[in-house]
């Protein structure tokens, strides 16, 4: 027991100071999120001391004309509609990586190294060189459609409101499904290959052995890897940001865009401070219930 605890007492001593850098680096800034949210701090008057002022900024928030629009381009166009393609398609893409024909033809590995690509770009190069595919003028993609004769004139991707909110996505499941992919197929290749062996002596098909083996045994990893995405996706702000900053006017603004240009545009800090922390509420609120609901269903303990 001396000798436990002795182990224990080196642990705790090696470990203080991450966890001493992890407060100061984490819990500190929230802290002060949370403090000046509830002021008039402001850049204008950055010399005086700011005012206390309760609520005021959640109540200009929640009753803002723009609020509405805030939260469906964040919840519904920015992350739900993005994670569900992700999911989709990297579970897709992550069957086919660990199929037997892409073994037999020997190719997995190329394969698997190109779908990676994407990940390893940074965000703000690959928001460029989408911006570049999809300029207006000159943009490959549109002279190529015009050669095809699908369109006559150039589509401005970027400021048409048909299209800007499908470039932005498309973007983001490019620079993102990588992460979708990967994780998924380490998961599938971590199921034990007896289980396929005993379903395929029970007469199960293929389609039966993905059904009743594969998709139970991905529930938890894909239930993580949605948590993640979502949180990683309602945040951003770089996508929508060196896209369109917003526009065409405040058409894709979302919540991440709306707390810089408070910030930077209109000097109100403390307002811009209730939007993040109004953010962070809402995202504790969804892990709160996606993580009961995953444990009342089994699926994580």
């Amino acid at each position: 027991m001396g000798y436990k605890k002795k182990e224990m007492q080196v642990a705790f001593f090696m470990l203080a100071p991450i966890f001493v850098f992890l407060l100061f680096f984490y819990l500190y800034p929230a802290i002060f999120n949370i403090k000046i949210s509830f002021t008039d701090l402001n850049f204008l008057k950055i010399n005086k001391e700011p005012h206390y002022i309760g609520f005021r900024n959640y109540e200009g928030l929640i009753k803002s004309k723009d609020f509405v629009l805030l939260l469906v381009n964040t919840v519904v166009k920015l992350t739900i509609i993005s994670v569900i393609l992700r999911l989709v398609l990297g579970l897709l893409i992550a069957i086919l990586l660990n199929s037997s024909s892409l073994k037999r033809l020997k190719v997995q590995g190329l394969f698997r190294t190109l779908i990676l690509i994407p990940w390893a770009t940074p965000p703000v190069v690959t928001v460029y060189v989408w911006k570049w595919l999809l300029a207006q003028e000159n943009g490959i993609v549109n002279n190529i459609l015009i050669k095809l004769g699908i369109i006559n004139n150039p589509i401005a991707f970027f400021g048409n409101i048909r299209f800007v909110w499908l470039s932005i996505t498309l973007i983001i499941v490019w620079n993102n499904l990588p992460f979708v992919v990967v994780t998924l197929l380490a998961a599938m290749q971590s199921i034990p290959t007896e289980l396929y062996e005993a379903a395929h002596v029970d007469g199960a098909g293929s389609v039966q052995s993905f059904i009743f083996i594969t998709i139970p045994l991905l529930i938890p990893t894909f239930s993580i890897v949605t948590l993640l995405t979502v949180f990683w996706t309602f945040n951003n702000f770089v996508y929508v940001w060196l896209t369109t900053r917003g526009g065409p006017g405040t058409y894709t603004n979302v919540l991440a865009t709306a707390i810089y240009m408070k910030a930077f545009n209109e000097y109100k800090l403390g307002y811009s401070a209730a939007i993040g922390v109004f953010m962070s509420f809402v995202m504790l609120i969804f892990a709160v219930f996606y993580l009961r609901s995953l444990v009342k269903k089994g699926v994580i303990v």
